[in-house]
């Protein structure tokens, strides 16, 4: 699969807002959308105009980025999706939120869904007791997450869980800080996930035609 491998910081000027990719950076003066909040390259102050068309592309596009996904992870959430009950935007939404990557960082064991992607795939985290490594694995109602003993004396996991205050804890999920273990309380709310603000029926019309 192909990964992305050049600044992130051009992620968040090219969707023109800040998606929260570089973990503890994001929140200071140091962030690169601070300084320059435009899309980059020669052209990237020009004032543009985009099509229908142009705004859904460009909110898949954020979409993905926020995840770190990839088109076909991205075109296969959608699909399962589509085949639920309910609104399908949502139902996208939830899939993507449900990835124990994203878990693990809205639970604030990492700064960001990058570490967060790379602590899970080198086998760090638990799951009801079972070691997963595979970020892509969708947790449910009553799972529990914690870190492996091993793990436990990470000072990255350290510095995450101490600026978790800073990002605070979703109600879908529960904490046990002295523990370094959380746990899946139900389903994510399409209330909560509003950093960055997504509309996802942009997605669902893309996809439709």
């Amino acid at each position: 699969m192909a990964q992305y491998i050049d600044s992130v910081c051009r992620l968040c000027r090219r969707e023109r807002m800040k998606l929260f990719l570089k973990g503890e950076r994001c929140y200071t003066d140091k962030c690169a959308f601070e300084r320059r909040g435009y899309p980059p390259g020669q052209h990237g102050q020009r004032r543009i105009k985009f099509s229908d068309y142009g705004i859904q592309l460009r909110e898949k596009q954020k979409v993905k980025r926020i995840y770190g996904v990839s088109e076909r992870q991205f075109r296969n959430y959608f699909e399962k999706a589509d085949r639920q009950k309910g609104i399908t935007g949502t139902n996208l939404l939830i899939l993507l939120e449900r990835r124990l990557d994203n878990t693990v960082y809205r639970l604030g064991f990492a700064t960001s869904r990058q570490e967060a992607r790379q602590l899970v795939g080198h086998g760090h985290f638990l799951v009801n007791g079972r070691k997963v490594n595979i970020p892509s694995y969708l947790v449910k109602p009553n799972d529990v997450i914690e870190v492996k003993e091993k793990g436990k004396g990470m000072a990255r996991i350290k510095e995450a869980v101490k600026g978790m205050a800073r990002r605070g804890i979703p109600q879908w999920l529960e904490m046990e800080k002295a523990n370094l273990r959380g746990m899946v309380k139900g389903w994510p709310n399409r209330e909560e996930l509003t950093t960055p603000p997504i509309q996802e029926q942009l997605i669902v019309e893309l996809y439709s035609k």
